[in-house]
């Protein structure tokens, strides 16, 4: 229950903090926060036992995964597009902060890990290579590696000139842990739900 919170208010807060619409800029946090922060983390909780899903079955947690996850690619893509043409319109360079370049690395990455999600979905394709299992566990590994890469984006962001300038003294850092929060439920789930568990010794 924590995470549903921790994340809807976290997004809430940046989103009221940018004022989507106030500027063409004020929809980059905006987005790249619901997709990160709330979108993107409540499709790996699908799976959890505390989710609001846990009485589906499988198959329809995974095309709620699937469901989430594309509105997330979505999200962040549009607040990627805004970003990039607000710097072209004010002449500005593009991706010389780490913010930026870990942006831009994460949502090349998320591309590379909604393919591999595809592989698990027509894994008839490719069963002669690896086990369904396998590919699971490869999926939710670099998943998690990924969901590090966008926490890390979320953080480097509130470096930023704009965001140190709107919040300040103890918000800044409340906010600033929140991603961090978040990529350890995420981390819990997934180390849980699929990475190898050490053999128990034998009395």
């Amino acid at each position: 229950m924590a995470v549903y919170i921790i994340s809807i208010i976290f997004a809430g807060f940046i989103t009221y903090t940018a004022w989507p619409g106030s500027s063409l800029f004020s929809w980059h946090p905006t987005l790249m926060t619901i997709a990160f922060a709330l979108l993107m983390c409540q499709a790996v909780m699908v799976f959890s036992p505390y989710s609001i899903f846990k009485a589906a079955d499988r198959k329809s947690k995974t095309q709620w995964h699937w469901i989430v996850m594309i509105a997330a690619m979505v999200t962040s893509g549009g607040g990627l597009a805004t970003i990039v043409y607000n710097k072209y319109r004010n002449g500005a360079s593009h991706f010389t902060t780490w913010h930026g370049l870990i942006g831009l690395i994460t949502m090349i990455y998320m591309c590379c890990q909604s393919s591999g999600g595809t592989l698990l979905l027509y894994h008839n394709l490719v069963k002669k290579f690896v086990k369904l299992k396998d590919m699971k566990m490869y999926h939710a590994t670099s998943g998690l590696f990924m969901y590090m890469l966008a926490s890390a984006s979320l953080v480097l962001g509130m470096y930023s000139s704009w965001f140190q300038a709107v919040v300040t003294g103890t918000s800044w850092y409340v906010c600033a842990s929140c991603p961090g929060l978040l990529a350890l439920f995420v981390m819990n789930q997934i180390t849980t739900a699929y990475l190898p568990k050490p053999a128990q010794p034998r009395m």
